[in-house]
C-alpha cells in the first residue's frame, strides 16, 4: 500500500472515532438535561389573545364526570404510594426536574413519558425513551389509550390510573 493511502485510512479512523465521541456525549446531555422545548409564543410571533370561551373553560375547571380517573398512582418502584392528581394533565413523567411525575428510577429517562387526555378518554406517549413505557406487557411506539386500573410501567415503575 502506498503511504497516500496509509495516510488517509488514518484520518478516516479518526473522523469516525471523532464522530462516535460527539454522538455519545449528545445523547448523555440529552439525558441529563432533557430535550429542548420550543416556546408557543416564539413560535406564534406574538401573544394572542384567547377568545371567550377559553377564557372561561380555563377559568372554571369541568367536573370529573362518574366512573372517570381522578389520579395517577404509583403502584410499584421506588415511590410507591405516590399519587398525583389528574386535573393538572398533560402529566410529564420522568427523571427531569419539570416532571410532574418525578421518578428515581435508573431506567427512566429524563422526559419518559406523558400523560393526556382526549376528551374523556386517556392516553399514555413515550417520548423517546431509551427503554421504553409498556401498557401491560407490550411497549408502545404512539398515543395508547389507556382506562381505569390498566397498569403502565416505566422502568422498574408500575403506575395505574384510579378514581
Amino acid at each position: 500500500m502506498s503511504e497516500l493511502t496509509l495516510v488517509l485510512i488514518r484520518f478516516a479512523y479518526l473522523a469516525i472515532l471523532w464522530i462516535l465521541v460527539l454522538s455519545c456525549i449528545s445523547v448523555i446531555r440529552s439525558d441529563m438535561f432533557g430535550a429542548r422545548v420550543a416556546r408557543e409564543g416564539a413560535r406564534g410571533g406574538g401573544r394572542q389573545r384567547p377568545d371567550r370561551g377559553e377564557k372561561r373553560a380555563r377559568s372554571k375547571p369541568a367536573k370529573p364526570r362518574r366512573g372517570a380517573p381522578t389520579q395517577v398512582v404509583i403502584v410499584e418502584g421506588g415511590n410507591q404510594g405516590e399519587t398525583v392528581s389528574l386535573q393538572d394533565a398533560p402529566l410529564l413523567i420522568g427523571r427531569g426536574n419539570d416532571a410532574a411525575i418525578r421518578l428515581d428510577d435508573d431506567y427512566a429517562s429524563t422526559r419518559h413519558a406523558r400523560i393526556a387526555s382526549s376528551g374523556e378518554q386517556w392516553y399514555v406517549e413515550d417520548l423517546g425513551s431509551t427503554n421504553g413505557t409498556y401498557v401491560g406487557t407490550s411497549r408502545i411506539t404512539q398515543p395508547t389509550a389507556i382506562q381505569l386500573g390498566t397498569r403502565v410501567r416505566i422502568g422498574k415503575t408500575v403506575l395505574e390510573l384510579r378514581k
